[in-house]
Formats: C-alpha cells, structure tokens, sequence
C-alpha cells in the first residue's frame, strides 16, 4: 500500500490485515522477491506512482516475517 510518513512523503506500508482502502500490491514475504521487486521498479508501477518511494517500513516487515517462517 502507497501511505505517506510524517512529512507527507510516500512511503510503501504493510497492510497486515487487507483493510485498508486504496491500490495495494503483492508481495511474497520474501527478502528475495523484495529485494526483486525493488529493482524492477515494480511498486511504482503497481501503485500507478510516479516517483520514489520509501521501503524501510515494508523492508522491516518482510525480514520481520522471513525471521518468524525460519523458526
């Protein structure tokens, strides 16, 4: 999901529960298919944005999840 820090800059977020309304994109919870994604410049493309976007929050998350699946 396209969401925006406290500067008002976008910022990709996690949308745990698939509630929130809005474009969202998929993603495999996956450090790989991230960091895939990312350099094929596929959430600009998904989220219809044109510009950077900010993946710390969605980096965090998918290690996050990573972590918990290798336990």
């Amino acid at each position: 999901m396209l969401g925006h820090d406290d500067a008002g800059d976008p910022v990709l977020v996690v949308d745990e529960r698939r509630r929130m309304p809005g474009r969202g994109a998929w993603l495999h919870p996956d450090l790989h298919c991230l960091e895939l994604a990312v350099r094929r410049r596929a959430f600009p493309r998904a989220l219809r944005h044109a510009g950077p976007l900010a993946g710390e929050v969605l980096a965090a998350a998918v290690a996050r999840h990573a972590g918990h699946d290798q336990q």
